[in-house]
């Protein structure tokens, strides 16, 4: 009971710091109806800005960082990506009125990352003092990449095996065989530098390049630090609005996507956190770093997941899969923080 109390105690008063006031601040302006509106331009600004902090800050860290130290983590990523999409593709796209395609970009958007969530659990843990390893935004592209690259893999696999399936006697006796296996070996290609050229990926990818080869402490420290803070809170605004329009959309789709909304990300940041704890045993990875990979695998893509998503899988329906991971899994992933941090801190201490 007292494991509750202070689990409760610790929910309320996250709600009352920065991060998570904007986020609900922002869905209670949706809820009554206000005006107010970010531009998108300014919102793409403020995405880059923060993906580019997290992958400089992520390229710095990782010039001092052991390889050993790093490789484990990123292994780790990869395969809890993995797991959800599967996770997700044994549950989801199997339920009845659930289609496999919307089924399986669901599992893959809530498989992949969501950088705002992640830039989210930084701040919290800033706040609260815990530690972590400074090449933890390392990870995003591991986990983001692995899960989009399964669920668009097994969404079309499942496509093609029901195309060829659908045969019909034509007169006179004839068979009439569904579409052809295409080359998978072209099509995981093709996905993987789609993902590689998305913006997100992009932006992230060039921080960390930037943090690795050049030397850009100063301009790290003096501006991209400095604004962190802030934009957060503006991006967090955002996305409340938008995690509230976007409820209404659940009402085309099953009811399924809801139960899915509210429970996978607990699901899934539980297997981050089982794989962070395997990761800390091997290799002395930090309860902070343990905290940020279940916010990880809690969280599911709003920047780099739907745009791949939309490219590779068009029969798929964007409300379900954004409607389901904007406005319900992003900010039960972004209110269960507390929640990992309290676990973190009773496992292993923080």
């Amino acid at each position: 009971m007292e494991i509750i109390v202070d689990i409760v105690s610790g929910l309320i008063a996250q709600m009352q710091k920065p991060t998570l006031a904007f986020l609900i601040g922002g869905m209670a302006l949706a809820a009554f109806g206000s005006k107010l509106e970010i531009p998108e331009p300014v919102y793409k600004f403020i995405v880059f800005l923060l993906l580019m902090k997290v992958g400089l800050g992520a390229g710095i860290s990782i010039r001092e960082a052991n390889f050993i130290d790093l490789a484990i983590p990123a292994v780790g990523a990869a395969l809890v990506g993995i797991a959800i999409v599967l996770l997700g593709s044994g549950t989801l796209a199997r339920l009845r009125g659930v289609s496999s395609m919307d089924g399986m970009a669901t599992a893959g958007l809530f498989g992949a990352v969501s950088a705002s969530t992640l830039a989210a659990g930084m701040a919290m843990l800033d706040e609260e003092g815990i530690a972590y390893e400074g090449f933890i935004g390392a990870l995003y592209p591991f986990m983001d990449i692995a899960a989009l690259v399964t669920a668009i893999l097994l969404a079309r696999l499942s496509a093609e095996r029901k195309a060829a399936a659908e045969t019909t006697a034509q007169p006179g006796g004839a068979v009439a065989v569904g579409k052809p296996g295409s080359d998978n070996g072209e099509m995981i290609r093709g996905i993987l530098s789609e993902t590689f050229r998305s913006a997100a990926i992009s932006a992230l990818l060039l921080g960390l390049a930037l943090g690795i080869l050049a030397r850009p402490d100063s301009v790290y420290e003096n501006f991209y630090d400095v604004l962190f803070r802030g934009l957060l809170s503006i991006l967090m605004l955002i996305m409340g609005m938008e995690a509230w329009s976007r409820l209404s959309e659940l009402r085309q789709v099953a009811h399924a996507y809801i139960a899915y909304g509210l429970l996978a990300p607990l699901a899934h940041g539980a297997l981050g956190f089982g794989a962070g704890l395997i990761v800390h045993q091997l290799t002395g990875f930090s309860g902070g770093g343990v905290v940020l990979l279940a916010v990880m695998a809690a969280s599911s893509s709003d920047i780099s997941g739907p745009p791949t998503l939309r490219g590779a899988l068009p029969e798929a329906n964007p409300s379900a899969y954004v409607g389901t991971s904007t406005g319900l899994g992003t900010p039960v992933a972004i209110l269960s923080i507390p929640l990992w941090i309290a676990l973190a801190n009773m496992t292993i201490g923080v």
